[in-house]
Formats: C-alpha cells, sequence, structure tokens
C-alpha cells in the first residue's frame, strides 16, 4: 500500500474516531410529575448535556413545547433534539442546557375557558418549580427559555408575554398566530375538534372572540404591551413560506416591528412539516444560548 492511500486511511479512521467521540447528553423519555391543579399526573421529558452526571455544575433550561396531537416525546422522537443538540454543544454554538418537554395533550397550554383544565397554571405553579427543585438548574430569568412549535409555538409566545419575567427568550417555530378574522373563520367542524374543549363549544363568528380568546391572541397581547414591556424578552420567529400560519407570523413580526421591538424573524422555504422543524431547531438553540450568554 503506498503511502497516499495510507494517509487517506489514516485521516479517515480519525474523522471517524472523532465523529464516535462525540459525547451524548442523557435522554429520560418518560418522567411524571404529580398534578394538583389537572388532577392527574403530568408526563415529560428531559434532555440533560453529556456533562450532567459527572458535574457539580448547575445549567440553564429550555421548555421545549411540542405541537396539536403529539405529546412530550414529539421532539425527541420526530424531531431528534437530543442529536442537534448535542452537536451543537460538542461544536460550541450551544452552551451545555438542559431541555424539558412536557405533555400539554391538546390544550393550547392554556387555562381553559370553564376552568377546568387550568395548564398555564400548572405551568407555572407546579411544573416549573417542580423541575428546577428536582434537577440541577439555574433558576433565574437569565436562564430561563421557551420555545416550541405549532400549538407549542402559540404556547411560548403566551406565556413569554404574560409572563416576560420568567423568560430570557422565546423562539416559536410556526406557531399558531392568527388574527381575529382568521380565528373566526376556523371551520365549524374543525373548531369542533380541536378549539371547542380549551375556548368553548358551539361558538360561531364573534361568540369566538371570547374572554378566553382575548387573554390569549398573540396579536392582541401584543397592542396591548408598551415596548418597553415588549423587550423584556429576546424573540425568534420562524415560519414556512408554504404554511398557512406564515401571514400570522408575518403580522406578529410588523406588529414588533411597529412597536420598535428588536426580534428575529425567518421565512424560510419549506410547509409546517417535521422537516422544516428539525432543520430550524439549531438555530432557535442558539438563539436562546446567546441569550444565556453575558453579552
Amino acid at each position: 500500500m503506498n503511502i497516499l492511500k495510507k494517509l487517506i486511511l489514516l485521516c479517515f479512521f480519525l474523522s471517524a474516531g472523532i465523529a464516535f467521540a462525540q459525547p451524548a447528553g442523557k435522554v429520560i423519555e418518560e418522567q411524571n410529575i404529580k398534578s394538583d391543579i389537572l388532577k392527574h399526573n403530568v408526563k415529560y421529558t428531559i434532555y440533560l448535556p453529556a456533562d450532567y452526571e459527572t458535574s457539580n455544575r448547575n445549567y440553564p433550561v429550555v421548555y421545549l413545547l411540542h405541537g396539536y396531537g403529539d405529546d412530550h416525546t414529539g421532539w425527541l422522537q420526530f424531531g431528534e433534539v437530543n442529536r442537534y443538540a448535542d452537536k451543537a454543544i460538542a461544536e460550541g454554538r450551544i452552551p451545555p442546557m438542559i431541555i424539558v418537554m412536557p405533555d400539554a395533550q391538546t390544550t393550547f397550554y392554556i387555562n381553559s375557558y370553564d376552568g377546568k383544565q387550568n395548564y398555564e397554571d400548572f405551568f407555572f405553579k407546579e411544573f416549573i418549580p417542580d423541575i428546577e427543585r428536582d434537577y440541577r438548574i439555574k433558576t433565574s430569568k437569565q436562564y430561563r427559555a421557551v420555545a416550541g412549535l405549532s400549538m407549542g409555538g402559540f404556547g411560548t409566545l403566551v406565556y413569554s408575554l404574560k409572563h416576560p419575567e420568567m423568560f430570557s427568550a422565546a423562539a416559536a417555530l410556526s406557531a399558531g398566530v392568527r388574527t381575529d378574522d382568521d380565528f373566526m373563520a376556523i371551520p365549524d367542524v374543525r373548531w369542533d375538534e380541536v378549539y371547542s374543549k380549551v375556548f368553548g363549544p358551539n361558538l360561531k363568528g364573534k361568540e369566538r372572540l371570547n374572554a378566553t380568546w382575548q387573554s390569549y391572541s398573540i396579536l392582541g397581547l401584543v397592542q396591548s404591551k408598551s415596548t418597553d414591556e415588549l423587550n423584556d424578552v429576546c424573540y425568534w420567529i420562524d415560519c414556512g413560506d408554504d404554511d398557512a400560519l406564515s401571514k400570522g407570523n408575518s403580522l406578529l413580526h410588523i406588529a414588533l416591528t411597529e412597536k420598535k421591538v428588536p426580534h428575529e424573524f425567518r421565512i424560510r422555504d419549506g410547509a409546517h412539516t417535521w422537516t422544516y422543524w428539525r432543520t430550524g431547531i439549531t438555530d432557535a438553540l442558539e438563539f436562546i444560548g446567546d441569550s444565556f450568554r453575558q453579552k
């Protein structure tokens, strides 16, 4: 074997060794928290960075929210978030962080119109305190962020707009942002299937713009806040150009721009798919990671 071939083989084995040596974080796919507010146990998945079990340090945290029809395993099973986080941490693109993925079923992460499923109350009064007691997490706003896709993107924006004292950054992918007109225009069959248990059954037209909607309309929340209030959180908004939700996300971008709120806005090639979200999660985590670092 000539010298050139030996060098090529050596380079191959060295690169393979580097790839295999990439540290892997630990994933606990199913844990439970007992909720007195929801009156049932809530499942969650958690990603712990590779050095969690060998260090004594506390870590920043991202609460990563799933979309409608998925559960706490969605970001792990379909989004492969652990693999993307491992790679980004190894490359120094993001700091080591804990990622927590709760199951929200089909609650939209909010308190329902009838008070029977108050998920927002659970999230802030029970879930965050329990998680940050049970794991080595930095518990100040500077080191806490929220992110999510679709229904989880809606939850991300609701939580960061209503509880800005809790989060340094919010990254919403393909978020369910709608105007009042778009909300009223949801087909009745879709309303009954998806929205009725949260916002109220048998609602049509302007009946849908009830107190629950007024409390959680993303565009309404932005309009109700001052520039200083909105500047309390760093915002990342990302939606595909073939996604029906691109209209609402674009209007959110315009509303924040008119309020002179610095934010990052991305319209990329893609639709409302896991392919889109997988290709966007690293950039979203990098944006969040920058918010954790001292400028």
